[in-house]
């Protein structure tokens, strides 16, 4: 009996709340893989539960900025150098240069490279054009000789396609059918009782993702926003929300495992999604938070970034705002609200498109990507 076959996917993150790459790495188990998916240790992170899949996190003595990006693509190529394994899976360009050395060396091992984002477009590298440049450079030196490349959305795909000339499959970032076996209650969630409940949720709230305009909107809506998740400017609106006085209507939770996540989701009537398209990143994304949104049943309201929008209005599953300030995101929100049977229409439709847009439909690409293992 042959040897199942190993693949080592690998990711700059601590791998607690990132459920693409969980996803994928659980399909490949299913397709017959043995998968360790690696990535890194931080002071502040959370003990993993116990998966279908082994893990390993690197500690690194740096944790931001150049230094940390060396390090990490360092320590990863020797890591993978001596490791066997038959693929490689490489999330994101900050992974790519260590993938790409290792399989150069590595004798019978494919590449296959899952671009989660229009990565040198992202504001921290927009903002600093010799940062980009070198990211650039690293994706113009390999890209060309990829093999089988998969990104989020086909606004992405379109334009890789467009630069490189490659065939760019789509796997979008959709949640799983969800089924919780046994929900916890309000009161174990710290969830107020009896009040309309509005959600901003996701492992990056970062700057221009909306979060600023949702609490300064608070002072408008009789309503607890609840904010699930972390990022670079949830220590920015913490203090917002001190300087309003809005402590018993925006409540952070933090980071929440994806399954007891989803708890807070199923309780909210409205979900947010609010990028601004400050940059093509952001211009051209498809947060799976609309998916964990719809598979909740929970009405969302979006700026009018193209992904989304085409995903909210071919399902009917919400509002979207041409321009977002705080004032005009309560008007939306206090007029969702108040209209009960649009409400409940947007949450009945979300059901319904729930039992098509799943994870479950979109591993039929993966398949072709990642061969069933005899």
């Amino acid at each position: 009996m042959s040897k199942p076959k190993k693949a080592i996917v690998s990711v700059t993150n601590d791998l607690y709340t990132d459920q693409r790459v969980h996803k994928v790495c659980t399909f490949l188990v299913a397709q017959g893989y043995n998968v360790l998916l690696v990535g890194r240790l931080r002071k502040t992170s959370i003990a993993l539960n116990e998966r279908e899949y082994k893990t390993k996190r690197m500690r690194l003595l740096f944790n931001k900025g150049a230094a940390f990006y060396a390090a990490f693509n360092l320590r990863l190529f020797f890591y993978l150098l001596f490791k066997k394994t038959d693929v490689l899976v490489s999330n994101d360009l900050d992974t790519l240069l260590a993938n790409y050395m290792a399989n150069k060396v590595k004798r019978n091992c494919s590449l296959v490279y899952d671009s989660h984002e229009y990565f040198t477009e992202v504001p921290e590298l927009t903002s600093r054009p010799a940062v980009q440049k070198i990211w650039l450079r690293i994706e113009r030196f390999i890209f060309p000789s990829l093999g089988k490349i998969y990104t989020v959305n086909h606004s992405i795909a379109k334009i890789y396609t467009d630069l490189y000339q490659k065939k760019i499959h789509v796997v979008r970032n959709i949640s799983p059918l969800w089924n919780p076996k046994q929900l916890k209650s309000k009161s174990e969630l710290n969830i107020p009782e009896n009040k309309h409940l509005v959600i901003l949720q996701g492992a990056g709230i970062n700057i221009d993702r909306g979060g600023e305009e949702a609490v300064d909107a608070m002072q408008f809506i009789d309503a607890v926003l609840m904010i699930v998740g972390d990022g670079d400017v949830v220590p920015q609106l913490k203090s917002r929300v001190k300087e309003l006085k809005l402590e018993s209507k925006v409540i952070f939770y933090g980071k929440k495992a994806y399954s007891i996540m989803m708890n807070y989701t199923h309780y909210a009537s409205i979900g947010l999604t609010l990028d601004k398209p400050t940059n093509l990143n952001y211009k051209l994304s498809l947060p799976n938070k609309v998916f964990d949104y719809m598979h909740t049943s929970t009405a969302v309201v979006a700026t009018e970034i193209k992904e989304v929008a085409n995903i909210v209005q071919k399902h009917d599953i919400g509002e979207i705002i041409d321009v977002l300030s705080p004032k005009k995101l309560a008007q939306t929100i206090n007029k969702l609200l108040l209209d009960q049977e649009r409400l409940l229409k947007y949450q009945s439709n979300c059901k319904l498109a729930s039992e098509v847009e799943n994870w479950e439909n979109e591993t039929k690409t993966l398949e072709l990507i990642y061969p069933k293992v005899d």
